[in-house]
């Protein structure tokens, strides 16, 4: 069961990405487009989760997983640093 939790969370981040993706298309909005690198990134994340956690029990992909998860908050962070000037 937790495989297709972990499936399902990636599969809902990409959706995100690529929902933020076409708004950003559509309007313009630099907030979107740092939102939609955000959970692309997250996204990365949920799959090494599951590579991690299913594929791959035996070895530790801690580091990598929060090093994505950190460059992700740290580039929505940053758009919305500059979106606010």
């Amino acid at each position: 069961m937790q495989q297709v939790i972990y499936i399902l969370c990636a599969l809902t981040s990409l959706l995100c990405a690529i929902l933020l993706f076409r708004g950003h298309a559509r309007t313009g909005l630099q907030l979107l487009f740092w939102s939609g690198m955000c959970f692309s990134a997250i996204t990365i994340t949920n799959a090494l989760l599951f590579i991690d956690l299913v594929i791959y029990p035996q070895g530790d992909l801690r580091p990598w997983r929060s090093g994505v998860t950190l460059v992700a908050y740290l580039m929505l962070l940053y758009g919305l640093i500059v979106e606010s000037k």
